[in-house]
């Protein structure tokens, strides 16, 4: 497992896909029958539980090709891939064991898990699981005979709670067994975790496919820890606490108050989807530059407008600044997810594909500073730094007013700099406050500008 945890550490980038029968009404994943105000307040559109559950008779995705997926992901410069194999609602993308609520119960009829990890041992890609312990469709979960928003929680007090987990142990065993090699599986357990008997399904994970990978989201045994939709304001190091959780319902709570006229529209504009320094939803213990061995691997997932699934929401974050997070999100150690939500027919949405073939580009050039690089010090308002094999690498994120970029005392002596793509030498300026180098006279800011130094 450490060579896998190697590798992960070293990929640093990878796609997301949120995807499902939700694709055809353009609302989020399972949110809307689970707290419909969520969806309200990310952008996303609301629709009665009963439309929601009757859109599985009619996914008919004609146009998915998973080779067409894994090769946008890969000349977008990812290195793996993370498909929803079961959302909360419960629906499942495979050939799942025990429930008809399933793509391969639908017109499509194929398996959607199979093709895309076909398609990613064929390209060299990868592969990762998304699956979710809730479920509000099996009858062991909760009491289907009142609306999820009632209970999406779940009841592990009553008999049934059994039964579920036993189902939810088929679909592991299923997808740890049935698709070949799986690098990660990301679980997303939401609150209160320990319902689902943590130690119990890591120990089957573990016992199926030894080397995998395993999210922070089922107890704390995870691997890696994931922030949602934000930058750690650090680098993240180990716990050494407790964390701190709320309930399902007080989360339900805060909704409402939340979703109040008025307040709404004030949480909104302060979720900032275009904010340059996104916080994320789960707070993490970190440090300016710590030691190697207090580090916490991790990864941010992060959409590329407001909602993960398929929607018509116009605010999508631009390129520019897509490169700018990725940049912070590498220099402070972490993996950057980032999210595609397919649409019915199964084909990525223009602005998607617009934003992968942008990273592409600039990973092209710069993919030197990001991939198998470590966490490096802070480098000032306007610039990040990463490590690497007697290199640093000072990226520029936007335009000093000075010209000039401080070069961070933890880099040690720097010999020489020069632009990545260019080869320009840049002057290194020494002066009281430590040393300096001077910015090209054209950089425009628009995207960021990586320096190598030779430390």
């Amino acid at each position: 497992m450490e060579d896998k945890l190697r590798w992960y550490k070293e990929a640093k980038l990878g796609l997301f896909i949120h995807w499902g029968p939700y694709s055809q009404a353009g609302v989020e994943a399972s949110w809307p029958i689970m707290v419909p105000g969520m969806s309200a307040l990310s952008g996303g559109s609301v629709i009665a539980q009963d439309k929601y559950e009757a859109l599985a008779a009619t996914f008919y995705p004609v146009e998915f090709d998973a080779h067409r997926w894994v090769k946008a992901a890969k000349n977008a410069g990812m290195r793996y891939l993370v498909i929803t194999a079961k959302h909360h609602d419960g629906y499942c993308m495979f050939d799942a064991p025990g429930t008809e609520y399933k793509i391969t119960n639908s017109p499509f009829g194929r398996d959607v898990i199979a093709e895309l990890s076909a398609a990613c041992a064929t390209a060299g890609m990868r592969f990762g699981i998304y699956y979710s312990p809730p479920d509000m469709h099996h009858p062991g979960y909760r009491d289907t005979s009142k609306p999820a928003k009632k209970n999406w929680y779940g009841e592990p007090k009553r008999a049934a709670w059994a039964e579920y987990l036993d189902y939810m142990e088929r679909h592991l065993r299923h997808l740890l067994t049935a698709y070949g090699d799986v690098d990660i599986l990301w679980l997303d357990g939401l609150f209160e975790q320990d319902k689902y008997q943590p130690a119990r399904f890591h120990r089957i994970i573990r016992d199926l496919q030894p080397k995998i990978l395993i999210n922070d989201r089922l107890g704390s045994m995870g691997d890696f820890v994931t922030p949602e939709q934000g930058i750690p304001d650090a680098v993240p190091v180990r716990r050494t606490g407790e964390k701190k959780e709320i309930s399902a319902k007080a989360f339900s709570r805060i909704m409402k108050v939340l979703n109040l006229p008025g307040v709404r529209q004030y949480v909104s504009k302060k979720l900032g989807v275009l904010s340059e320094n996104p916080r994320p939803l789960t707070r993490f213990p970190t440090e300016p530059f710590p030691r190697e061995d207090r580090f916490q691997p991790w990864e941010t997932c992060m959409t590329m407008n407001r909602t993960w699934a398929y929607s018509e929401d116009p605010l999508w974050k631009p390129p520019e600044l897509l490169l700018r997070l990725m940049a912070k999100v590498v220099a402070r150690g972490g993996n950057f997810l980032l999210n595609v939500g397919p649409d019915s027919l199964g084909r990525f949405p223009l602005q998607a594909m617009e934003r992968l073939e942008e990273i592409g580009r600039w990973i092209s050039t710069n993919g030197e500073a990001i991939y198998g690089t470590s966490y490096g010090p802070p480098a000032g308002e306007n610039a990040v730094s990463t490590r690497k094999n007697g290199a640093a690498y000072l990226i520029a994120l936007g335009k000093s007013d000075t010209g000039e970029l401080t070069i961070p005392a933890e880099l040690g002596a720097v010999g020489r700099a020069s632009a990545l793509g260019t080869g320009v030498v840049t002057e290194i300026n020494q002066s009281g406050d430590g040393p300096r180098l001077t910015l090209p006279n054209d950089f425009e800011a628009k995207v960021p500008l990586v320096i190598k130094l030779e430390v």
